[in-house]
């Protein structure tokens, strides 16, 4: 039976903590995902929307952006799509998208938005689907209905009466291809490249460090190459949560033979050991153990790691020249600066002894296939894009990029957010923006615009004026909270097009307005019938996507209908918005026309299991670069000092959220249930500061321009690296200056925060 809303904002005042767990998934994580469904969607609902998840004439799941097998029948693949394409938390995003529960006017009537300020980011999300359009007008105390015409005209005449670089046009990464090729054009075609969006918080240390280095900024694996892989090694990253499917992936390597390697401050759960619910081993058996070894690393040390990595190999001679030789340039300087190698600062950034380095420095040496994974563990680092560029280095000194097993492999978190960028959502006009005007007839702004941490400087300091977030929770992604909630509140108008409440709606601007969208999972009808989406996965895979549930209200619109008619309110018929909206085959036929590798969209993408865009480094092993060689690159060797009683914190998810959606209070594999504010620190840490496991401190963080304290935290003695502490993101954001950004591609530092403990109060 479908439970109803919480009433009450329980916050941690449940909270308990028990032993980490030492394996992930299994029966508990089949009925944890199952139990999300049915408390949120029923019986029967809860079945006819699971199996239709990741299926070729299915949805796309709206959590993670790992690809899928090839469909059924494929048979030049390594491994084929399952009935049951999806994981716990899977499950649990797309019960928080196909829930019941239901928003509706009288909710906004009884609860003013000071009320619900007041409230959990989980109670707000769990309060269940938006129905239709609400207005904050201004000096109101609460969201009233509003008609779409009327929301459309307000957004309208606002943008009217400011200069274009003056709005902000934000992007989740959840948002279609089509949906973010319009936003893109609407906000070009207005006059801005003010297009930030959630990369600018998560990888976008990636594309940096790989444009640069290979020539483009996406990884060079595809799911055949993890598949055949030799050598794997996980790095800043916990697949058991933020990618859970990931580990099946895992597993078929480990199971043909491979080594894999996981680097991290936090043992996981998900790489110690893998119960698959899909197998009688996974489920009636122990599983299968995965990391073969475990680097302990210190937060901030990976790239002290991999410059030892690569010193080892140079000295070893373990370089495959021919590849080097012909392909790369750089090597040269790169040898001559790793041969001077500090290996006391390389011990004190890892905080790992030179023979555990050796030994896997080794396996590097002879492995034939090696694939390197990051994640957001190296993306938000002061030097994470320097960090990055290092594993570049390692694997073109084995020559790991363009052969089978083989390549690098950042992996995307929200199921488009690599796509959107494909789609040009990005501050700077992508390359193929002079087409973009020449097929619609105006001039495409060319002045760089802003990402998210100048776009939160611009609204703070009165130089940016509307706010559009087409989905997402910009309040709760973004660094420095009580710095960006001003800024937003300062807006003249804040619009947000959304499925769900989140924090970001109730820190209204003057006028605020929330738009109520389609999700994922519902069947979207346009005047030329049932339309479908696509996306792009984590590996550079375009493919459809088409709800099949009925929409949560009938005053909902899709994204592309909100986009397409914003756009027409605001620039008239000069663009096709009409047409747009109507048949989302005109969009493709667009794209198809200007972005590179989208040719015969339309009929590429009616295939099953959709296709792969072109990626010259993997595919011809041939860069982008000004001289078209991959290039070595170098970088001093960063320590991070920590001052005496200091400790170096790094946020992360719990188990039961994805990005800034929390689903529930438990961190079922960390131990921790009923809560969310905890810090888990090293049991030594602890006894030196003079702390006891169980006491409540503050989290304070010492910055230039002054102190920044997260309140009210209860202390976890855990086996993190020694020196180092972590806790749970939103609830770090607080810590992180707009200031402290990552060299090279201005990404938040949420993974090297310095903090002192404090008795709370």
């Amino acid at each position: 039976m479908v439970r109803k809303p919480p009433m009450e904002d329980v916050g941690d005042r449940d909270l308990a903590v028990g032993p980490p767990k030492r394996s992930a998934a299994g029966i508990p994580g089949v009925a944890a995902g199952l139990a999300a469904g049915l408390r949120e969607m029923g019986v029967r609902r809860t079945a006819l929307t699971l199996a239709r998840v990741n299926q070729v004439d299915g949805f796309d799941c709206p959590g993670c952006a790992w690809p899928e097998p090839a469909p059924r029948g494929d048979s030049h693949a390594s491994s084929r799509r399952g009935h049951a394409e999806f994981c716990e938390n899977g499950a649990k995003a797309v019960a928080d998208e196909a829930t019941l529960r239901r928003i509706t006017r009288e909710f906004f009537a009884t609860h003013a938005i000071a009320d619900l300020a007041q409230r959990s980011g989980y109670w707000l999300g769990q309060q269940g689907r938006l129905t239709e359009p609400m207005v904050r007008r201004a000096g109101g105390t609460h969201y009233e209905p509003i008609g779409w015409d009327e929301a459309f005209a307000l957004i309208a005449d606002h943008l009217r009466r400011i200069n274009p670089n003056e709005a902000i046009f934000y992007t989740s990464g959840r948002t279609s291809n089509e949906a973010a090729f319009l936003w893109q054009l609407l906000a070009r075609a207005y006059g801005t490249n003010n297009l930030p969006d959630c990369s600018n918080m998560c990888h976008e240390s990636s594309g940096v460090a790989l444009s640069e280095t290979i020539g483009i900024g996406k990884g060079s694996v595809t799911l055949d190459d993890i598949h055949a892989a030799k050598l794997l090694v996980v790095v800043g990253q916990n697949p058991g949560t933020n990618h859970p499917r990931m580990l099946t992936a895992l597993e078929r390597a480990k199971r043909d033979g491979a080594v894999i390697v996981a680097v991290n401050p936090l043992p996981e759960a998900g790489l110690i050991r893998f119960k698959n619910p899909q197998t009688v081993r996974g489920v009636l058996g122990t599983g299968t153990p995965l990391a073969d070894h475990y680097l302990q690393i210190r937060v901030g040390g990976d790239m002290a790691l991999f410059q030892a990595i690569g010193s080892l190999l140079v000295a070893w001679d373990a370089v495959d020249r021919s590849f080097v030789d012909s392909l790369t340039e750089g090597y040269a300087e790169y040898a001559a600066a790793v041969s001077k190698l500090d290996w006391s600062a390389v011990e004190r950034a890892t905080g790992l002894p030179r023979e555990e380095i050796e030994t896997v420095a080794r396996l590097f040496a002879e492995s034939s296939a090696t694939v390197v994974c990051w994640a957001m563990g190296l993306t938000q680092q002061r030097e994470s894009v320097a960090t990055i560029q290092e594993i570049v280095n390692v694997q073109l000194l084995r020559g790991m990029i363009g052969k089978r097993g083989a390549g690098l492999c950042p992996v995307r978190g929200h199921s488009n957010v690599q796509g959107d960028r494909t789609m040009g959502i990005y501050e700077r006009p992508p390359a193929w923006a002079p087409k973009l005007g020449e097929v619609f007839g105006f001039t495409v702004p060319m002045e760089p615009g802003y990402a998210t941490v100048d776009a939160i400087r611009a609204m703070r300091d009165g130089r940016a004026h509307v706010f559009l977030g087409l989905g997402g929770n910009f309040a709760a992604a973004t660094p420095d909270t009580a710095v960006t909630e001003a800024a937003l509140q300062r807006c003249r108008l804040t619009v947000h097009i959304a499925t769900k409440l989140n924090r970001s709606h109730v820190l209204p601007g003057t006028e605020s307005l929330i738009l109520p969208c389609l999700g994922r999972t519902e069947v979207d009808r346009q005047a030329s019938g049932e339309q479908f989406v696509t996306v792009e996965d984590s590996m550079s895979v375009v493919h459809a996507s088409r709800g099949r549930l009925e929409p949560a209200s009938p005053e909902l619109l899709s994204e592309v209908s909100i986009v397409a008619r914003l756009g027409r309110a605001l620039l008239g018929d000069t663009l096709p918005w009409a047409q747009f909206e109507a048949d989302y085959r005109t969009i493709r036929a667009r794209i198809a026309e200007i972005v590179p590798g989208f040719a015969d969209f339309e009929a590429r993408v009616s295939q099953p299991g959709g296709f792969v865009l072109p990626h010259p480094p993997r595919d011809s092993r041939s860069f982008a670069t000004p001289s078209g060689r991959a290039r070595f690159t170098v970088h001093p060797l960063t320590v991070i000092d920590v001052p005496p009683g200091r400790l170096l914190l790094q946020s992360i998810r719990s188990h039961d959220q994805y990005n800034t959606t929390i689903y529930g209070l438990d961190d079922r594999y960390r131990g921790v249930r009923g809560g969310r504010r905890v810090v888990f620190v090293n049991p030594d840490d602890l006894a030196a500061l003079g702390i006891a496991d169980g006491s409540m401190v503050d989290l304070v963080s010492e910055w230039t321009d002054g102190v920044r304290r997260a309140e009210g935290f209860r202390v976890v003695a855990y086996p993190t690296a020694k020196g180092c502490a972590a806790t749970y993101f939103p609830e770090a954001n607080v810590l992180v200056p707009l200031d402290s950004v990552a060299a090279g591609s201005r990404t938040p530092t949420s993974k090297q925060i310095i903090v002192r403990l404090e008795p709370a109060g």
